[in-house]
């Protein structure tokens, strides 16, 4: 998936080459996102930047949205958690790469000492047992080395939401849990913004698809998907926001 690999570049690569060693000790943190999966049923994953691996620590929730881990943790080699994201309905998928990207951008601008405080909450549809979308509360945390100041963990927490009204949407906010305070928020509603045509681009996108095989699909030339992939990022404002977030999101489109 392209967006996954613009990720993975901005994520793994990050931690290389560095000055100092990272020597947090990742058995506190597996601790930390037990304790999550066993106090709250949470379905918690703890990523790796560093060694670009991920424990995932479940509970009865994870049953209930047709997960079968056979080990707690389950240990797989990659910072993506495969089995969860795979039910995640394609549109909040999209969304969800691009508001993290959006996410560790910020933290990486930020004074290390800020960035403890603020997090990402959505509110996004996952297929469950029964193959029906529901809504899942999802809680995204960075945690950094004091000693070189690189990004080594990520911890993922997934939830069933407590409201399932189908009059709601899914939700993309990074928050600033010590004031209290919704820093961002991802309003654009993409089918509004969107042709058609655009819409089928930005599906294959995020499905992992090349230019190329794209304009194979819709028997379009491979400039014309990539005048869609420009316009995507015109009416979806990217451009127009944070710098540095733009430079790799647009590579992703």
């Amino acid at each position: 998936m392209e967006i996954v690999e613009t990720l993975n570049k901005t994520l793994l690569l990050n931690n290389r080459g560095q000055n100092k060693a990272c020597l947090l000790d990742i058995e506190i943190y597996k601790n930390i996102a037990f304790s999550y999966s066993q106090v709250e049923n949470s379905v918690a994953v703890l990523s790796d930047m560093q060694f670009n691996k991920s424990y995932i620590f479940t509970s009865k929730t994870a049953l209930e949205l047709g997960l079968n881990f056979k080990e707690n943790p389950t240990v797989i080699n990659s910072i993506w958690e495969e089995e969860i994201l795979k039910k995640i309905h394609p549109d909040d998928k999209i969304k969800k790469y691009v508001h993290e990207l959006r996410f560790f951008k910020l933290l990486e601008a930020m004074e290390p000492e800020e960035r403890s405080g603020f997090s990402v909450v959505s509110k996004m549809k996952v297929k469950d047992k029964d193959g029906i979308f529901r809504f899942i509360l999802h809680r995204m945390f960075y945690f950094y080395s004091p000693y070189n100041s690189k990004l080594r963990f990520a911890l993922c927490l997934y939830n069933i939401a407590v409201d399932q009204s189908q009059l709601l949407s899914s939700e993309f906010l990074i928050i600033n849990s010590v004031k209290g305070e919704v820093l961002m928020e991802d309003k654009l509603n993409y089918k509004n913004i969107l042709s058609q045509r655009e819409l089928e681009v930005l599906k294959f996108v995020g499905e992992g698809f090349t230019s190329k095989e794209i304009a194979d699909f819709l028997s379009i030339s491979i400039n014309t998907v990539s005048r869609h992939r420009q316009n995507i990022l015109e009416k979806l404002k990217v451009k127009n926001s944070i710098k540095a977030f733009n430079d790799s999101f647009s590579k992703v489109i």
